[in-house]
């Protein structure tokens, strides 16, 4: 049995949630309050930070390496590209994602004196992306992939975290709309994170 020790709140956690469900596989979710971890957190990760997966001897505790174990291990439905030449440019865009939009968001949650800037680059960052909407369904095309997951969180976070793209970004929202919809989405979502959206 595959355990996830995630943060009810923490976007990073939801991308975990997200991929084992899409996955529709048998886990078990520990939520972790953010405020009062439990002390085995400490013991299972040296950084005590969620998410961690833990699964027999095996501890992972990044979320791009926790999903892509996870896509390994259960393949269906697929969610890194098969070709090796699309996964490394998979790869890629999820480090420059994580690099230009996913580090200010910790920013944000940690509410620090630099939030103002880090909402105007993320808000920079995703207003660089919304053509793609307008020609594709997803991120790398028609399928549902592994840089779908990674920015949902954020997507279902705007509102939250104080952030107004206004009317020009009406494809990405269409394209937010999408990912929404899913089974696995609505599945993965905390209580808390529903009340974050009204």
């Amino acid at each position: 049995m595959m355990n996830l020790y995630s943060g009810t709140t923490c976007p990073f956690s939801h991308r975990c949630r997200i991929v084992l469900f899409e996955k529709g596989m048998d886990f078990q979710v520990i939520d972790v309050d953010m405020f009062n971890k439990p002390e085995e957190m400490a013991a299972i990760n040296p950084h005590n930070r969620v998410p961690v997966l833990v699964e027999r001897d095996l501890v992972l505790f990044e979320p791009n390496i926790i999903n892509e174990y996870i896509d390994e291990r259960f393949p269906h439905p697929q969610l890194m590209p098969a070709d090796p030449i699309m996964r490394a440019r998979a790869r890629q865009l999820l480090v420059g994602m994580e690099r230009e939009i996913f580090s200010f968001m910790e920013v944000i949650e940690k509410n620090a004196k630099t939030a103002d800037k880090a909402r105007q680059e993320i808000k920079a960052r995703l207003t660089e992306i919304i053509p793609i909407f307008s020609k594709q369904k997803f991120m790398l095309g028609d399928d549902f992939s592994m840089l779908d997951v990674a920015i949902a969180p954020l997507l279902w976070r705007l509102d939250h975290y104080g952030i107004d793209l206004g009317k020009a970004a009406a494809p990405l929202m269409k394209y937010a709309e999408r990912i929404f919809s899913r089974q696995g989405f609505i599945d993965a979502l905390t209580p808390s994170e529903k009340a974050m959206r009204k």
